[in-house]
């Protein structure tokens, strides 16, 4: 049987990898960033990148979250090294 914890974070998972540019994209990564930031598989410093880029559809958190030396496991899981 499947847990109903595992189907959801299979869909955040899915969600804060929304391609860039899509209309909402960017608030719906920041939403999927929550989820993972409550479940404490991310930091509140990763996470603020992923607000400041709720509104900017085409932007990507991850060069930033890397610039700003912060979120290393969270690169590392999303394969941006």
């Amino acid at each position: 049987m499947i847990d109903e914890s595992e189907l959801e974070a299979a869909e955040q998972w899915e969600l804060v990898n929304t391609p860039l540019g899509e209309k909402w994209s960017g608030r719906t990564r920041y939403a999927a960033a929550m989820f993972f930031y409550k479940r404490g598989e991310m930091s509140a410093e990763t996470l603020e990148v992923y607000r400041i880029c709720a509104r900017l559809d085409s932007e990507d958190p991850l060069p930033i979250i890397r610039d700003r030396g912060v979120g290393k496991d969270w690169l590392k899981r999303m394969g941006f090294e």
